[in-house]
């Protein structure tokens, strides 16, 4: 039988096969592989045992989930007030994953800038994303949310407090999602989210709830590629002087010949991520890059792969059994 992973639970692993939902363990065998199962993987199973993982479409590393149709970064308008370095964040990690990616700014109720309407229009929407304003507490925008996410499945990321569970219990208020006020002092939310789970919105839509993306950091990229994230500054590397141009202050830079054509945000947040990729430059300096794998795939199938170590020693085996046969002839 085949299904996808919609929850993880200590030792369990909830699978949903389209019609039922089975708890299932991992084969001993898989527990031997260094990749984790993630929710949103699709896996084969047999009375109640995981015996394989199907190959992943795409997948984040964290929060681990696989299988992925789209990201919406939910950003609130105000309370707390909107972060574009943080949603550069978000929209730069979906990039790097090379997931679609909407844009979702939620508490259109409260009052705020307006002028940031045409900030926001100037930024994003020459890069590509599509932009939706949402109210979550007087259901402004939710029909059109429910059109983003119709048919597919969705991961929502977003700071603490700027309503992602808010937004899923206006569309569907059976599921009745935990949400929790902002601080008054800090003006931050808190988690309300402990594991990541897939939900089903309606019979088309699904979405994964996520302990959120509070941390995200590029600290595991070289500052050389930290561009690519970038479209708008990516369209100019390759007319830089020095092929291995970081777009800060080298001579002959193409990038900040055009500097102006740049958003001021996006690039201090370019060279935020710059000084963290710098960070994981350093420490692997000195560090071997090789990695070993303890799974192949054949025919679409992961199995488990025999070290070098193991294998030397069935080799060593079945030498000492063959010198044996020849001494007792």
């Amino acid at each position: 039988m085949e299904g996808q992973i919609y929850k993880i639970h200590s030792d369990f692993y909830y699978v949903d096969d389209g019609q039922t939902y089975f708890e299932c363990k991992i084969r001993e065998v898989l527990k031997k592989q260094r990749e984790k199962i993630l929710v949103g993987d699709f896996v084969e199973f047999d009375n109640g045992v995981i015996t394989n993982i199907i190959q992943r479409k795409n997948f984040i590393k964290r929060p681990s989930v696989a299988n992925i149709d789209q990201i919406i970064v939910v950003s609130a308008l105000k309370e707390p007030d909107l972060d574009l370095h943080q949603l550069n964040r978000y929209i730069s990690l979906a990039k790097y994953y090379d997931i679609p990616t909407v844009l979702c700014f939620n508490k259109d109720d409260l009052k705020w800038d307006r002028h940031l309407s045409s900030k926001i229009r100037s930024i994003y929407e020459p890069l590509g994303y599509k932009i939706a304003y949402t109210s979550a507490a007087e259901h402004k925008g939710i029909k059109n949310f429910e059109k983003i996410l119709e048919g597919k499945t969705s991961v929502l990321c977003g700071n603490s407090g700027v309503g992602k569970s808010s937004l899923v219990n206006a569309i569907n208020p059976d599921l009745k999602l935990r949400t929790k006020e902002i601080s008054e002092k800090t003006q931050r939310g808190t988690h309300t989210t402990r594991h990541c789970e897939i939900i089903k919105i309606n019979d088309t839509s699904r979405i994964v709830d996520t302990p959120g993306f509070s941390n995200v950091r590029f600290d595991f990229i070289l500052p050389a590629d930290v561009d690519l994230l970038f479209p708008e500054i990516a369209q100019y590397r390759n007319n830089c002087k020095y092929s291995d141009c970081l777009h800060i202050n080298e001579d002959g830079c193409n990038v900040l010949e055009h500097i102006e054509k740049i958003d001021e945000t996006r690039y201090e947040s370019y060279l935020s991520f710059i000084d963290e990729a710098k960070e994981y430059k350093e420490r692997i300096k000195y560090e071997g890059k090789k990695e070993e794998h303890s799974k192949k795939t054949v025919h679409n199938r992961q199995i488990a792969k025999i070290s070098g170590k193991k294998r030397q020693s069935a080799r060593n085996t079945l030498r000492q059994k063959l010198y044996l046969e020849i001494e007792e002839s």
